[in-house]
């Protein structure tokens, strides 16, 4: 492999782990152009969107794309393939470092431990609980519904590859835990127990990141981030009001 077309792969490769990541749109092609630059590659265009980037890196090189199939919000991972961008611009890292170091942050599992995370939003359902206001003697009963909801949802997330319809199964089985919660009289506000549990759900960043898409005129890429969260949103309510309804 050329040095070029070392230096095309390892921006598709920072592209796509921030793209998986969470980043904006507008960040990954930032940092896509500054490490090629770094490589005199000076022509290059780049494509970003939450499904796939095409990078032109102009004459004599091909067009190259490269899908993107499995999106999360890992911050620590986008965090880190920055660093590498910033020590590649600065001639900290020669093009294979950088390259290398970008695998090794591929292969890498940076994400908290399953139990840390479903502890988290047990935590996070309790304290969203009282900022709407909760009784003290609904913090338990949240706390539980949050983490049964972040269990459901990492579960049938890993088995269908659905995410909205694990998202819900996920709202189902927090309006279901409010309900018994409130019949055995574990808890008393079912309204406040039901919206401090999904709160965990809510795609908070991906609203965020449509917004700051389409502020920065990355109109396709905001409009599809702004249409997933819509549907997020829609499963959640769903599995809510599918619980209500009886």
């Amino acid at each position: 492999m050329s040095d070029k077309e070392m230096a095309i792969d390892c921006c598709l490769l920072a592209g796509r782990l921030m793209m998986e990541a969470g980043a904006e749109t507008y960040r990954v092609e930032d940092t896509m152009d500054r490490m090629a630059k770094t490589q005199d590659l000076a022509s290059i265009h780049s494509f970003v969107t939450p499904t796939g980037i095409i990078l032109s890196p102009g004459s004599p090189h091909h067009t190259k794309l490269i899908r993107i199939t499995n999106r999360s919000t890992d911050l620590e991972k986008i965090a880190l393939v920055n660093g590498v961008s910033r020590k590649l611009s600065t001639g900290e890292y020669s093009l294979e470092q950088a390259y290398e170091r970008l695998k090794e942050i591929e292969k890498a599992n940076v994400m908290f431990p399953l139990w840390l995370q479903i502890a988290a939003a047990a935590v996070a359902s309790g304290s969203f609980l009282m900022l709407f206001n909760g009784l003290w003697q609904d913090v338990a009963a949240a706390v539980f519904a949050g983490g049964i909801g972040f269990i459901v949802v990492t579960f049938f997330q890993e088995l269908t590859n659905v995410k909205f319809f694990a998202e819900f199964v996920a709202a189902l089985a927090v309006a279901l835990t409010a309900f018994f919660a409130i019949k055995t009289g574990f808890g008393i506000e079912l309204d406040k127990i039901i919206i401090g549990g999904v709160m965990p759900l809510v795609p908070g960043l991906l609203i965020t990141n449509a917004v700051r898409d389409l502020m920065a005129g990355h109109f396709m890429s905001g409009l599809s981030k702004g249409a997933e969260a819509f549907l997020t949103a829609f499963a959640i309510g769903a599995g809510v009001a599918l619980v209500l309804s009886f």
